[in-house]
């Protein structure tokens, strides 16, 4: 702790980086000291002292944090505004006439020299007009639709429900599960049980229940049921903060912050949901314990009878989630485990572990076997396919949980509060659109994919640590015509 580094060293010596001196105490002072407050050995001017300097600190590091937001923005307008050039001067004729003028008149004046200079120079701009080119978004519509507000700290997973019921989960560090509805975007049941963050959530394949990962050492199965009355209700709701919206906005020229309409979304409305009168479930059904550390992520293995979980202590464990007995312990990752995921149709499983392996368990025999990847520099947050990668993708930020849609679409959350779309063959399709208004602040922690047969307008959603999730309409023009 840096109280006990702090009291451990003499306050009469002087202190490097501009520290001021604190005056040393005698022993009857630190005597009087002790007796005072037992459970904390360091004198109350000490600690004041050093509460100020954490307050400076803390000044120094949002003072940075907004300087790189502020310069991160100028890279990103930049570099939009590289490739909208780029593509106008690929366009047929574009800029030949004035290529080829500006050519003729360096020939005439330095020769030979110069030309060839000037070709080299036209090569390369083709040739990095073409890659820039490349990450155009020339078939995947983006659209922000919807926000989900109401965590009290950052939001670590997202998930979306299975059963067709038009609901997401998420998983803060709150020490709070939510469940929200897609289109009301309103939290109708808060999960309370757990006593430290909530890392992982995972709606049950076929039941109303969810699964839950946490900091306490242990995952939870708890009941969400939610009845139809609740998703009318929530929808009532919505209709009434729309009301809002259009007062405000009828009156005012900017939007308040809690409620608002996106000018930019098509027609589309955004409405913050504030997770007023939610009901909060405490005690869960199944407890699954077995864990010394973090439990990191959790996921149900095929027809709900079982999960896994993956922990800080280096093992993965198999559970029976309608007795919660611990069946089987996963031995074999050098470190700590980053992430779990389940085959949606098979009993097979992934672990991923910061020892940059993920390992593939297979239980569809007595007698389970494993197989051990490798290729990774850095640590493995997050596997989706088993077999050889069909492609590799370079990327200028560290990678969280990421997701495959239906359709082969994989949404790539970043630390650096981006989402990108690619192909399954590494092709770039679209960056989610960034503004003062629609954007995550801070890194994207996790994505998951809606299906479009529960009818809402939101099929993509991201949850950061900025406490916020969006929902996103994410569609293809060729999707459109059709």
């Amino acid at each position: 702790m840096p109280q006990d580094g702090l009291g451990s060293k003499s306050g009469g010596k002087k202190r490097s980086g501009g520290v001021p001196r604190v005056r040393s105490h005698t022993d009857a002072e630190l005597q009087y000291y002790r007796d005072q407050d037992h459970d904390n050995l360091l004198p109350p001017p000490f600690r004041a002292r050093l509460q100020d300097l954490f307050i400076q600190i803390e000044k120094e590091f949002e003072a940075l944090y907004a300087e790189n937001f502020a310069l991160q923005d100028k890279i990103d307008g930049l570099t939009e505004r590289l490739e909208r050039e780029s593509v106008i001067g690929e366009r047929p004729g574009g800029n030949d006439e004035n290529d080829g003028a500006s050519t003729k008149g360096l020939k005439s004046k330095s020769g030979g020299q110069s030309s060839q200079k000037v070709k080299a120079a036209n090569k390369l701009r083709v040739q990095t007009s073409k890659i820039v080119s490349s990450f155009k978004n020339d078939t995947v519509s983006c659209r922000m639709v919807r926000e989900y507000v109401g965590h009290r700290d950052g939001v670590w997973d997202v998930a979306v429900s299975r059963v067709g019921t038009p609901v997401i989960a998420t998983a803060s560090a709150d020490q709070t599960a939510c469940v929200w509805g897609i289109d009301g975007g309103r939290n109708l049941l808060q999960y309370t049980g757990h006593c430290g963050s909530v890392n992982s959530v995972k709606f049950h394949p076929t039941q109303d229940l969810i699964l839950t990962a946490s900091g306490d050492h242990t995952a939870h199965v708890w009941q969400a049921a939610i009845t139809p009355d609740q998703l009318q209700l929530n929808m009532q709701n919505q209709k009434q903060d729309y009301l809002i919206v259009q007062r405000v906005h009828s009156s005012e020229d900017e939007v308040d912050g809690s409620d608002r309409e996106d000018e930019d979304d098509g027609g589309m409305m955004c409405v913050r949901g504030d997770g007023g009168g939610a009901a909060t479930l405490r005690t869960p059904l199944k407890e699954l314990t077995g864990h010394t550390s973090v439990v990191i992520a959790a996921d149900w293995l095929p027809g709900g009878d079982q999960a896994i979980t993956a922990a800080w202590d280096r093992t993965a464990n198999l559970y029976d989630t309608l007795t919660g007995e611990l069946l089987s312990q996963l031995i074999g990752h050098d470190q700590e485990l980053t992430h779990c995921c389940s085959h949606p149709t098979q009993r097979l499983v992934v672990t991923a572990s910061k020892d940059t392996t993920f390992r593939l368990w297979d239980f569809r025999e007595p007698i389970h076997s494993v197989s051990v990847f490798q290729g990774h520099t850095e640590y493995v947050w997050d596997v989706k396919n088993m077999r050889s990668p069909l492609a590799t993708i370079r990327l200028d930020s560290p990678v969280n949980r990421l997701a495959v849609s239906p359709t082969n679409v994989i949404a790539i959350p970043h630390d650096n509060r981006h989402v990108r779309l690619y192909d399954l063959t590494g092709n770039r399709l679209a960056r989610l659109p960034r503004s003062n208004r629609q954007c995550h602040r801070r890194m994207v922690c996790s994505v998951a994919w809606g299906e479009d047969s529960l009818g809402a307008r939101c099929n993509l959603f991201t949850a950061g640590f900025d406490r916020v999730v969006y929902g996103w309409s994410i569609h293809s023009f060729k999707e459109g015509k059709d």
